[in-house]
């Protein structure tokens, strides 16, 4: 049984630095975040359970749907200490032989929306280790599902539908009227997650809804003003849908036996361990690329 993981490096980054201790490097530069990813990633590894890994980073926090909506999530409020890990983060996870995806014009979520598309029909199972509810959109396909390594916890289509009341079909629909403030996608005003859950649980999509509250076979409240205001803003609605859309059509070279793991890169890693300081970490890999 094959499995291929997928792990949100961005995530992981932004994880570690909140969660683990800080340190800095030999010159005085804060290098915690990418201490605590090495440690959490070879832990994985060293887990035996995975056997096919890749991982994708915001290299470039902006992407093309900043230019779709102004007010989309930008790098602002992104600590600068952290922003300056990413490109050390992206080396040691190559050194220590994992397949990175540096995503410049697309975002991360969108790199590993495309490897699960690109790899589904050739694997078991694809777990993409992330907590973010975008990703939940991808778990209409029965052979992907989210794993989120802070709680341990699996979800799939069933668990999407119980934490939203949609199915991962209508999770584009959902965020559409919502929201995602996470991603500066506003929503419509007086869109909860109740009304929202309870109509694309029943017509799927935003332009299925009917234009007139009295056409719905569900009652929600404040329906009348709900309808009024989709409305008028139908249009608006429809683009933080196409904001919250994962993309699947990003370039990913590798085929899955590239993404086998076959061991830490000795002299690379040991190299970036003395660079930044990590004498802890440095006899930290079990495994070896061609040591056995």
């Amino acid at each position: 049984m094959t499995t291929l993981h997928l792990l949100d490096g961005t995530y992981e980054l932004f994880r570690n630095h909140f969660g683990a201790p800080p340190r800095q490097t030999p010159e005085g530069w804060e290098i915690g975040a990418v201490a605590g990813l090495i440690s959490s990633t070879l832990s994985l590894l060293d887990s035996g359970e995975v056997t096919h890994l890749g991982t994708a980073f915001d290299s470039v926090i902006e992407s093309f749907r900043n230019d779709m909506f102004e007010g989309y999530k930008t790098g602002e409020g992104t600590p600068p200490e952290l922003h300056a890990q990413f490109p050390v983060a992206e080396r040691a996870m190559e050194a220590m032989g994992v397949t990175v995806w540096s995503m410049i014009e697309q975002e991360a979520d969108d790199g590993l929306a495309a490897a699960a598309a690109k790899f589904v029909d050739e694997v078991d199972r694809v777990v993409i280790m992330s907590p973010d509810k975008d990703m939940t959109q991808l778990f209409g396909n029965p052979k992907i599902v989210g794993y989120d390594r802070r709680r341990g916890a699996f979800t799939d289509a069933d668990g999407t539908r119980e934490k939203f009341g949609v199915s991962p079909e209508s999770i584009p629909d959902y965020l559409g009227l919502v929201g995602d403030p996470a991603d500066g996608i506003p929503g419509l005003p007086g869109w909860g997650a109740k009304s929202s859950g309870a109509l694309l649980a029943r017509y799927g999509h935003i332009e299925a809804i009917p234009a007139s509250e009295e056409e719905w076979e569900v009652k929600v409240r404040s329906a009348a003003k709900l309808a009024e205001t989709l409305r008028d803003r139908t249009d608006d609605a429809l683009l933080y849908r196409d904001l919250a859309t994962l993309r699947t059509d990003a370039d990913i070279p590798q085929n899955l036996d590239d993404l086998e793991w076959k061991g830490v890169n000795r002299e690379v890693f040991e190299a970036l361990c003395d660079e930044l300081g990590f004498t802890g970490l440095r006899n930290r890999p079990t495994c070896w690329l061609g040591e056995g």
